[in-house]
């Protein structure tokens, strides 16, 4: 039997709906579950908070045993939203340790735990109920999500080599870094979603042995597959090459070679929509060229219309766990152009293509590829849409199978 524990509604609760599919979920702890009467209030309210926390449910775990810290939740939430720099970073070891002591307390009331019971957790809200545990026995998996000091460092360099291109230096308090390094002692098995993590792991002294990758999955309604299949059969736009960049726009993504790279096309019929929260100085964004746009934030069904109306998805990425954003493009019919530097997504030449990270010149080649061969562009739609199968629920359950023996 697993017990999991997560903080949000990561993954739209992927690994616990697949448990309690099988029969094989104890239960499910989490900071906040919204009840049918909270998400009745939650859609009526005018509060984006209260809204947002309306979609920390899942229909499939309705009758799973759920276990939550609602009231506390909101606080934590309310104050998080307001912090920067190191404070988000102290915040979340406060409302991890806070969370996993929660956790503790449920499971030590438990008296189903034996030997053969595993507990699965994300990082930073691991740790407490995770030394219980193995003090008693139980296996414990821990999900690492990033690549940690790896990453960090890696902005680090960024934010040197492009001053004055962030809003806020990037600032990690060293608490941050111990508590994990100490899940991934206590853990069994660390989970990764990709191979770039799992030898950023290794570099920071995680036995080889002790890594999985379980890349992320992703489920596609089929009014998106419809209309993804129905762009398939388009010819190569007559106007203009668009080229679709969704995300967050901070260094850490690589906006800033994509830039110049756009600046190098600014002759060819394209255009460049960079769509995300931005995170980078006015005087940045005012070095791009013409042929790219900024557009912000985007709400949910926004960024469902920016994939259908975009004929490339570009992860110029320096640091990606995964990018769960690659599935979300091809499940649209979107070839992608990517980093090695994230989830293994991509078959180069097949269904996108991969350039190497900080390539300013790769990236301007890799578009003119498609500018000269419609062709090209079109064989790639096809194999993205058969790419995404590859990354279903079902293959999770499999992954999750293979774990547990």
């Amino acid at each position: 039997m697993w017990f999991c524990s997560q903080i949000g509604a990561r993954e739209h609760y992927a690994v616990p709906r697949i448990l309690h599919r099988d029969g094989r979920l104890g239960a499910l702890y989490t900071d906040f579950w919204a009840g049918r009467f909270l998400r009745g209030m939650a859609r009526r309210s005018q509060a984006k908070l209260l809204r947002s926390f309306a979609t920390r449910f899942h229909p499939e775990l309705a009758q799973a045993a759920v276990a939550s810290w609602n009231t506390r939740s909101i606080i934590w939430e309310a104050g998080r939203r307001n912090q920067k720099g190191g404070q988000i970073y102290e915040s979340f070891v406060k409302i991890g340790a806070a969370f996993s002591t929660g956790v503790r307390g449920k499971l030590s009331r438990r008296r189903d735990l034996d030997s053969k019971s595993i507990f699965f957790a994300y990082d930073t809200g691991a740790l407490e109920a995770m030394e219980w545990c193995r003090e008693r026995g139980l296996k414990c998996i821990l999900n690492q999500m990033d690549p940690n000091r790896v990453e960090v460092q890696m902005v680090r360099e960024e934010e040197k080599r492009w001053p004055d291109w962030s809003t806020q230096s990037l600032e990690v308090p060293e608490e941050y870094f111990r508590r994990r390094e100490q899940e991934w002692a206590l853990a069994d098995r660390v989970i990764v979603n990709s191979d770039f993590c799992r030898q950023a792991l290794i570099k920071q002294g995680v036995p080889a042995e002790k890594l999985s990758i379980v890349p992320l999955c992703f489920e596609t309604s089929n009014d998106e597959q419809g209309i993804a299949m129905a762009k398939n059969h388009a010819s190569h736009p007559k106007n203009k090459l668009r080229v679709l960049y969704l995300g967050q726009v901070i260094l850490r993504k690589g906006i800033q070679y994509l830039m110049p790279a756009a600046k190098l096309l600014e002759k060819e019929p394209i255009q460049f929509d960079v769509v995300g929260p931005i995170g980078i100085s006015a005087a940045a964004i005012a070095c791009a060229p013409r042929n790219m746009k900024f557009h912000g934030r985007a709400t949910r069904d926004q960024t469902a219309q920016w994939y259908r109306q975009s004929d490339i998805f570009v992860l110029p990425t320096i640091s990606d766990g995964f990018a769960i954003t690659q599935l979300e493009a091809m499940s649209y019919g979107l070839p992608v152009v990517a980093t090695p530097c994230c989830g293994a997504v991509v078959s180069d030449h097949l269904d996108g293509f991969i350039v190497p990270q900080r390539d300013t010149d790769a990236l301007a080649k890799t578009f003119q590829r498609y500018l000269a061969d419609p062709e090209l562009l079109r064989s790639q739609r096809t194999a993205s849409l058969a790419k995404i199968k590859q990354f279903t629920l079902n293959h999770l359950a499999t992954n999750l199978r293979s774990l547990e023996k």
